[in-house]
């Protein structure tokens, strides 16, 4: 199972953000990666910008605001993928 989430590190430790699935005194491979607010603002406008260029291809009966949304839910992100 792979998990992307986001944690504060405050004095030694990793506390997430929300709770994990995972079994009390489970073993798990962690890869740390900071957090780069501007590179993440650059990323979501690219990706806005993608999404409104592309509007109407596939029929969509929703508004651009929902579209939106979707487009920017980590669930669907590639990237955010094995």
């Amino acid at each position: 199972m792979t998990l992307n989430i986001t944690a504060t590190y405050e004095n030694g430790v990793l506390k997430p953000e929300q709770p994990l699935p995972l079994k009390e005194h489970a073993r798990v491979r962690v890869t740390i990666e900071a957090h780069e607010p501007e590179r993440d603002r650059a990323r979501i406008e690219a990706a806005v910008a993608a999404v409104r260029r592309t509007y109407g291809i596939i029929p969509w009966h929703g508004d651009l605001e929902t579209l939106d949304r979707l487009a920017m839910d980590p669930e669907f992100d590639p990237q955010e993928r094995p």
